[in-house]
């Protein structure tokens, strides 16, 4: 155990020396967090109190903390070989085998993977492979990638380009040109003020106008989140809106680009969250979930036919990382597979991913709950001024800050974006931690009500 005095002063030297990812510095000067150990849904800090954690680390940790099978696939690996670069002509037996792994689980025909570092990469080492493609056909007018507006696609210049998020573009701006931005699928704030019964998909329509004011000839790929992220709250795609988009891809020659870096890896009660509308792309990114937490790693699975314009001498793609396909992450990425699958953890989110979302829904009970939404085990709640019209809660009262507060401060780790509250535990999380999780977001928001007086 350690003691408070040296708690507190390794609390001191991390915020004089380490520069965090996503710095929040009014979190950090309230409560700066060190963990020290984790086990199953649980995380314990420095001062030993113990915290369920319903965000399964970062989207990552989905197999839980402390998994001996991958601690015991990593030592192995690293007695036989710790580190040879995936880089120019050679290879490692345990990428190989992860290799042929997501060839067998990828869905239709994704067959052949690059590997990177993180989902950052995944999604610009994609929109490279696509420009670079069409270059490689003598078709250099196809430069342009088409988005949406509210997704993330990355931290890289190019997958930053791609995000349709003010708030991380706008300090690095001018971004990477040719980048252009269709509406998203986010219902609950449909951009035209449609509703989904009746708008006769009003976004993908937009998305084909913006196809042929840009001219399909020079637009060389369209990289979207089937589902989007956690920065606004998962919201499901429209029946048919998948379906629409790949037959406009195919219509016009352009390469389909699927960021799954948050949604892979059974989270959705599928492997991928394109198995629930059976549309597979060109491009496949994963990262997160994929390794488990465990190590870092990130891949680009693509078809055959596309790796093969790269097979060809004079026809290399002239991008890489130094550490990416790392035989020792390899072999930690094998080991989480193979949990994933013998506990049926996939089956197991589509499960409790039902009972989640009831447990849930139970919350419309509360004037500030306007929405609930989500597939699987990726769930989220937005609180609204108005249920109706989904007028936002005034910002300045920081509501959702308060609420993950709360639960942080009854042993609950629970991730807010500004007003929506996000939930993406491990799929491993039993019955009594869900109701546990559930009956703490209830306290909170009702809490919350009294303390806002809303």
């Amino acid at each position: 155990m350690i003691k408070n005095k040296e708690a507190e002063e390794l609390i001191k030297l991390a915020k004089k020396y380490v520069w965090t990812s996503l710095s929040e510095y009014e979190d950090i000067e309230k409560e700066p967090k060190v963990f020290v150990k984790g086990k199953g849904c649980y995380l314990t800090d420095i001062y030993g109190k113990r915290y369920l954690d319903t965000f399964a680390s970062l989207l990552t940790t989905i197999c839980g903390h402390h998994r001996p099978e991958v601690m015991n696939a990593v030592q192995k690996q690293m007695e036989q070989l710790e580190f040879f670069p995936n880089y120019h002509d050679c290879y490692t037996i345990p990428l190989i085998k992860l290799a042929e792994k997501l060839a067998k689980i990828a869905p239709g025909d994704l067959s052949v993977s690059y590997f990177v570092n993180d989902g950052s990469e995944a999604c610009e080492s994609a929109i490279k492979m696509a420009k670079q493609y069409f270059w490689q056909r003598r078709e250099s007018s196809r430069y342009k990638i088409i988005a949406r507006r509210y997704s993330y696609h990355g931290a890289t210049l190019g997958g930053l380009s791609a995000t349709g998020l003010p708030d991380f573009r706008e300090p690095f701006q001018p971004l990477v040109p040719g980048f252009i931005h269709a509406m998203s699928t986010w219902c609950y704030h449909c951009e035209l003020g449609l509703k989904p019964s009746s708008c006769n998909l009003a976004c993908l329509k937009n998305m084909e106008q913006i196809i042929i004011w840009e001219k399909p000839e020079t637009v060389a790929a369209v990289i979207i989140d089937p589902i989007p992220g956690s920065n606004i709250g998962y919201p499901v795609p429209p029946d048919s809106y998948l379906q629409g988009l790949r037959a406009l891809c195919d219509k016009y020659g352009i390469l389909l680009i699927f960021d799954e870096v948050q949604t892979g890896f059974g989270k959705t009660g599928k492997l991928f969250a394109c198995e629930n509308w059976n549309v597979i792309p060109d491009f496949l990114c994963l990262a997160k979930g994929f390794t488990g937490g465990f190590l870092p790693m990130g891949a680009v699975i693509t078809k055959s036919e596309i790796a093969d314009e790269f097979r060809r001498p004079g026809k290399d793609f002239r991008h890489g990382f130094t550490f990416a396909g790392n035989p020792t992450v390899a072999a930690a990425v094998l080991a989480n597979i193979q949990i994933i699958e013998k506990e049926r953890l996939v089956e197991r989110a589509a499960t409790m991913g039902k009972y989640l979302k009831e447990k849930l829904e139970e919350f419309y009970k509360y004037s500030i709950v306007g929405d609930i939404r989500g597939i699987g085990m990726i769930l989220a709640i937005e609180l609204v001024a108005n249920k109706k019209t989904g007028e936002p809660l005034n910002q300045k009262l920081k509501v959702g800050t308060y609420i993950r507060d709360y639960c942080w401060k009854n042993g609950m780790i629970l991730r807010n974006n500004g007003d929506i509250l996000v939930i993406a535990p491990a799929l491993t999380m039993t019955r009594d931690e869900a109701d546990k999780m559930t009956q703490l977001i209830d306290q909170a928001i009702s809490e919350a009500i009294k303390h806002f007086n809303l």
